[in-house]
C-alpha cells in the first residue's frame, strides 16, 4: 500500500475490473524454402503482397538447381506458393530462404594483382543465379567554377581539360585540389565565376550514376556517387558490405568490395576501362556479374536439405529462425515434397509445430504425381495432432508463359500448401478459426493433378488425408479437414487450430499474474479474466452449448491446488471448453409414409 506520512488529501487511481484477454492472431503464416534471391540470415522478412515478396526474394522464374533434372521440379515453388497464398485470402506471411551450396555472383573492376588491397569488385549481397546481372556506370558532369568548387563536398572529382590539352583529374574540395601525382591545381587570380585551367579550358565536377540490373530484369539506380574515399557518397559507403540498416541490406542487392590501397583515380580508371554499352546514347559502361575475367558466377546450387540448425541455408536452420517469431500460427515448406529429403523436412515441420508453447500447425504437401495408394503409404509415415496433409497438387496457368514460347509450359502443377494456407487465413477472417477450413473454393485452380473420386476419398479421408476435389457445379474445393493423428480426441484441423488460439491467447493475456500474491483475490481475478474471454467466444459461436455452463467452466481454487502447489509457487487453473465440431457427415434419413399416418 502507499505510505501516508503527512496529513492531507490523497487521490489515487484504482481498478474495479478484471484484466482482459485479447485473442491472438491465427492467420499469420510462414514459408521456408529456396527462392531466386534474398537474405539468408537474420530476422525473417514479413511480406504482405506478391509485390513485396518480389522486391526482397525475387521473381517467379525457375530455380537453377543443378541436381534436379526434372523441369517440373525446378519450379520456384515458394514464389508460386506466395502468389497462391495471397490469391486465396492470405494477408501476412513470413518467408525464410533456404539454399545449398549456392554461389554468389561478383564482377571484377580492378585486378588485385595478387594483393587483395589492390583489387576492386562489385559483389552480390546474397547467393543466387538471379544476381548474374549487369552494373552500368555513367559519368554525370556538372560545369565547375571557383564558386561551385568551393561548395563541393570533400573527395569530389574535378576533370579539367586545358584548351587543346588532355584531361586531368583532381580530387579535393574548396581551394585544395590535387592530381594523381599529388600535384596541386592552381587557383591563383580566379574570380568566383572563373573556370580553372586557363583560357579556353573546360572543367566539370564528376560523379557516377549506377544502374544494377539482375538476371530477372529487376533494376535499381543510384546517383551522385563519388569515387574518392572522402566523398560523403563514396561508392564503397553507399554500397557497403554491412549497411546501417536492415532495409538498406534488403534494397541494395550488391556491395562494392574496394581494396584499401585503391584510390579514387585508380577506381575511376578501372571504371573507364570497362566496355561501352553498344549504341547507348548516355555512354554507359557495363560490368557483367557472374561472367568475365576474374568474375564469380552466382548459382542456385542444389536442392536444399534438412541439415542441422547450425547449417546455413538448411531447412532446420530456417525453422530455428522462425522459433523466435511469436505471431506465426501456420508453417509450411512449399515444394519440399519434390526434393530428395522430403520425408525428413516433413518430420522437421511436425517437430517444429509440436514444440512447447509454439501454438502452430504444420501444413504438409503430398509428393507430386501420387496415386491414392501412394498416399495411403505416405500417411502411414506421419502421425501428429499438429499437422494436416493435403492431396493432390494443383494445376494452374503458368504466369511465365508467353505467346510463341512453346518451350515454356502453359500450365504447371504446384503443391497444395500455398493455396491451403491462404484458405486458412481467409476462413479465419471471414468466419473464425473455429470453423473448419474446408468446403472452400481453391482460387486459381484449373484442375487438380489427380481427379479424386468419391470412392478414393472414402479410402483416404478416414486416414487423415485431406483431398482437393472437383465437384460438379461447385468448382474446385478443399474437401477435407482432418489432422494426420491417430488420437480420436484430435481429429479435425479446426480443433487443433482453435485450441492453439485459446492456449496462446490465455498464455499471453495472463502474464500479469506472474509473481502476484497467490491467494483467493488472485484466483478470483484469474477466473473472471478467463471466464470473460470464453464468454465472448461462446457468444461468437465458437463453443457448443445453449448456456454458459454447458459451453465452458473455469476452476481456480483450493480444489485445483494442493498446499504443495502453493508452497512451490504454483497457481493451477482448470479450464474446460465444449468444442464445436464440423458437420463432416450430413445425413438425411428419408422413408415412405402413408397419407393418414401420424
Amino acid at each position: 500500500m502507499p505510505e501516508y506520512l503527512a496529513p492531507g488529501v490523497y487521490v489515487e487511481e484504482t481498478s474495479f475490473r478484471a484484466k482482459s484477454i485479447e485473442g491472438v492472431g491465427t492467420s499469420t503464416t510462414a514459408f521456408v524454402g529456396p527462392t531466386r534471391r534474398g537474405p539468408v540470415d537474420g530476422v525473417p522478412e514479413m511480406v504482405t503482397s506478391l509485390t513485396d515478396f518480389e522486391h526482397v526474394y525475387g521473381s517467379l522464374e525457375n530455380l537453377g538447381l543443378s541436381d534436379v533434372t526434372d523441369a517440373r521440379r525446378r519450379l520456384n515453388f515458394v514464389a508460386h506458393a506466395v502468389r497462391a497464398y495471397f490469391d486465396n485470402g492470405g494477408s501476412r506471411l513470413y518467408v525464410v530462404r533456404t539454399f545449398n551450396t549456392a554461389g554468389t555472383a561478383a564482377g571484377r573492376l580492378r585486378d588485385p594483382g595478387g594483393t587483395p588491397a589492390e583489387g576492386a569488385f562489385i559483389r552480390a549481397r546474397f547467393p543466387g543465379a538471379a544476381y548474374n546481372g549487369r552494373v552500368l556506370f555513367r559519368e554525370s558532369r556538372r560545369p565547375a567554377t571557383l564558386r561551385t568548387m568551393g561548395t563541393a563536398p570533400a573527395g569530389s572529382v574535378l576533370a579539367v581539360t586545358p584548351n587543346g590539352g588532355a584531361e586531368t583529374l583532381y580530387t579535393g574540395s574548396g581551394a585544395t585540389w590535387t592530381d594523381s601525382a599529388a600535384g596541386a591545381l592552381s587557383l591563383a587570380g580566379l574570380g568566383p565565376d572563373d573556370i580553372p585551367g586557363g583560357v579556353g579550358a573546360t572543367a566539370n565536377l564528376v560523379t557516377l550514376a549506377l544502374d544494377v540490373i539482375d538476371a530477372d530484369g529487376g533494376a535499381q539506380t543510384w546517383e551522385d556517387i563519388g569515387v574518392a574515399r572522402g566523398h560523403p557518397r563514396w561508392l564503397g559507403a553507399v554500397l557497403a558490405r554491412a549497411p546501417a540498416s536492415r532495409a538498406d541490406a534488403l534494397i541494395n542487392t550488391v556491395w562494392a568490395d574496394i581494396g584499401d590501397a585503391v584510390d579514387g583515380f585508380e577506381l575511376m580508371a578501372a571504371i573507364r576501362a570497362l566496355p561501352l554499352v553498344p549504341g547507348d546514347a548516355d555512354g554507359r559502361r557495363v560490368l557483367a556479374l557472374g561472367s568475365g575475367v576474374g568474375s564469380e558466377a552466382g548459382s542456385d546450387g542444389v536442392a536444399p536439405v534438412l541439415g542441422a540448425e547450425t547449417t546455413p541455408g538448411s531447412y532446420a536452420a530456417a525453422l530455428a529462425t522462425l522459433s523466435g517469431i511469436e505471431d506465426v500460427s501456420i508453417v509450411a515448406a512449399p515444394g519440399s515434397s519434390a526434393y530428395a529429403e522430403a520425408q525428413a523436412v516433413q518430420n522437421a515441420l511436425i517437430a517444429h509445430a509440436e514444440r512447447r508453447r509454439a501454438y502452430r500447425i504444420a501444413v504438409l504437401d503430398s509428393a507430386p504425381a501420387q496415386t491414392p495408394g501412394d498416399m495411403r503409404v505416405a500417411r502411414g509415415r506421419v502421425d501428429s495432432k499438429y499437422a494436416a496433409l493435403y492431396y493432390p497438387w494443383v494445376v494452374v496457368a503458368n504466369p511465365l508463359s508467353r505467346p510463341g514460347r512453346d518451350d515454356i509450359p502453359k500450365e504447371i502443377a504446384l503443391p497444395p500448401s500455398g493455396f491451403v494456407t491462404g484458405i486458412y487465413a481467409r476462413n479465419d477472417i471471414q468466419r473464425g478459426v473455429y470453423k473448419a477450413p474446408a468446403n472452400e473454393v481453391v482460387t486459381g485452380a484449373l484442375r487438380f493433378e489427380s481427379d479424386v473420386n468419391f470412392a478414393q476419398q472414402e479410402l483416404l479421408n478416414p486416414l487423415g488425408v485431406n483431398c482437393l476435389r472437383y465437384l460438379s457445379g461447385r468448382g474446385y474445393r478443399v474437401w477435407g479437414a482432418r489432422l494426420v493423428s491417430s488420437d480420436p480426441e484430435w481429429k479435425y484441423v479446426s480443433d487443433r487450430r482453435y485450441f492453439n488460439y485459446l492456449e496462446a491467447s490465455i498464455d499471453r493475456g495472463t502474464q500479469w499474474a506472474v509473481f502476484e500474491p497467490n491467494g483467493e483475490r488472485l484466483w478470483a481475478n484469474v477466473r473472471q479474466t478467463i471466464s470473460d474471454f470464453l464468454y465472448n467466444e461462446w457468444r461468437n459461436g465458437a463453443l457448443l452449448g445453449s448456456t454458459v455452463e454447458q459451453a465452458f467452466f473455469v476452476r481456480c481454487d483450493r480444489s485445483t491446488m494442493t498446499q504443495n502447489d502453493l508452497d512451490n509457487g504454483r497457481l493451477v487453473c482448470l479450464i474446460g471448453v465444449a468444442l464445436i465440431k464440423p458437420a463432416e457427415f450430413v445425413i438425411f434419413r428419408i422413408g415412405q409414409k402413408t397419407a393418414d399416418a401420424a
